[in-house]
């Protein structure tokens, strides 16, 4: 990775978690209109939704078809959420399906030294370190059917514009409710920055806690694991050895404990005649 890469992502790392602090400190100095917790939520749900059932069960894994519009509509706000422009993030995790836990991996926390600092080292690595190290350009042949796809290309080359709409947004929403700079500044902050930290540690987290840590009703040839924290709080992501077990399927959590609320979203598409060709593998529902 170039140098300028690594410090877009050092910023990208760095700020948001500065933003938490200093809007914490706001919060507990000053208190803080419910209206920008509700900015925030939108925000964590939006984007949210825009990885898992955009970027990945839409377009990694093809989980399930859907019109133009909604694909436009997944692919903007999942590039809203500061994760790197939808062609890598698809090629890295494709690669990370072909290796997963092996060499190869883009971000296992399973192959580093044993010990305390090796499991430190592999836990660091797996939810933040290999964005440091990742080369975008040498796994986008893992996407070549995006990069073929006219509108999706240009999506993801546009990338910092929808970095920028993403913080703009709900800053603007904050001053037209409040009319006030002060209104600007916190839509900016928890609707904003707040929200990226957010959906980027609960993202990250399924690739690092979920490899460490819960069950494994399914045999895979990885460590991955299905945990009850991260499967409602990651939008039914946490759901990982399921995930792994059935790849393309459009539904991750089966058990009441793995609230799968981007399974829902699929399901609310499909009411509404706006998804189709749904996957979902007879073998992952658990027995009667």
């Amino acid at each position: 990775m170039s140098k300028s890469a690594q410090v877009f992502v050092f910023f990208v790392v760095v700020v948001p978690f500065v933003a938490l602090g200093l809007a914490v400190w706001l919060w507990l100095s000053r208190g803080l209109d419910s209206f920008y917790l509700w900015l925030f939520l939108g925000r964590y749900l939006a984007t949210g939704f825009g990885i898992t059932v955009g970027f990945h069960r839409l377009f990694t894994h093809r989980s399930f078809e859907t019109t133009k519009v909604i694909r436009f509509l997944l692919a903007v706000l999942g590039s809203m959420s500061v994760q790197g422009p939808i062609i890598q993030w698809v090629a890295a995790h494709r690669r990370h399906h072909e290796h997963s836990d092996k060499e190869g991996d883009p971000h296992s926390p399973n192959l580093h030294a044993k010990g305390l600092w090796g499991f430190l080292g592999g836990l660091w690595h797996a939810h933040t370190g290999w964005l440091f190290t990742f080369p975008a350009q040498k796994y986008q042949r893992y996407a070549n059917d995006l990069v073929k796809d006219r509108m999706i290309n240009r999506i993801s080359r546009l990338f910092p514009l929808w970095v920028v709409l993403g913080l703009v947004i709900p800053a603007a929403i904050g001053g037209l409710v409040s009319s006030t700079w002060q209104g600007v500044g916190l839509g900016f902050l928890w609707g904003g920055l707040v929200g990226v930290f957010f959906v980027h540690h609960v993202t990250w987290s399924v690739n690092s806690v979920c490899h460490l840590w819960g069950t494994r009703p399914h045999e895979t040839t990885d460590k991955s694991r299905n945990n009850p924290i991260f499967a409602p709080l990651a939008w039914g992501e946490g759901a990982h050895n399921t995930h792994h077990a059935f790849p393309q399927s459009a539904r991750h959590g089966f058990r009441w404990w793995e609230f799968d609320s981007s399974y829902l979203i699929i399901k609310l598409l499909a009411y509404l005649k706006l998804a189709w060709d749904i996957k979902l593998p007879r073998q992952a529902t658990p027995p009667n």
